[in-house]
């Protein structure tokens, strides 16, 4: 499968602001990609799990299920110490109408916060969605995939991660 390539330097692109219709055309990307990974998303529920050899486990929660939404939780489950949190760790609003994904909350290291940002922030809204399109593409690269009759994983993704 074929990743996502930008014509442009990456560099040049995390310093830049975008404008609005830039960052939903990225939003409708993400979109793509997850549902490369989750084809029947808006049918799942609970915690799923995709094992891939050669790579680590990756977790699907799903939190919450309306007509035209989901709330998801993807992340990584890894060995760590105590204290020390998965990374990257994402909590997703995916739009099935206008086929759209949200980053609600997304924690890792590659980004790391450069100075106060608000939720309303256009330039880190960019970012935290460039970084959500890489990582999605690289899932879809590797073979993860979440069908309706994928593994359940034991309990919800968070209280898994906080019992480490």
């Amino acid at each position: 499968m074929q990743s996502t390539r930008y014509p442009w330097d990456l560099r040049k692109l995390w310093q830049q602001c975008p404008s609005v219709g830039c960052l939903m055309d990225l939003c409708d990307e993400n979109y793509h990609h997850l549902l490369r990974l989750a084809p029947r998303l808006h049918k799942l529920d609970g915690c799923r799990l995709s094992r891939v050899g050669g790579d680590m486990d990756l977790y699907l929660e799903v939190l919450e299920q309306t007509p035209y939404t989901s709330l998801v939780h993807l992340t990584y489950y890894f060995e760590h110490h105590a204290g020390q949190r998965p990374d990257p760790d994402a909590t997703l609003r995916v739009y099935h109408d206008c086929r759209q994904v949200e980053v609600v909350d997304l924690q890792q290291r590659i980004l790391p916060p450069a100075g106060r940002r608000t939720p309303a922030d256009l330039a880190w809204k960019w970012r935290l969605n460039l970084f959500l399109s890489k990582w999605l593409s690289y899932c879809v690269r590797e073979g993860h995939r979440f069908p309706l009759d994928a593994p359940a994983a034991d309990g919800p993704v968070s209280a898994s991660l906080e019992a480490c």
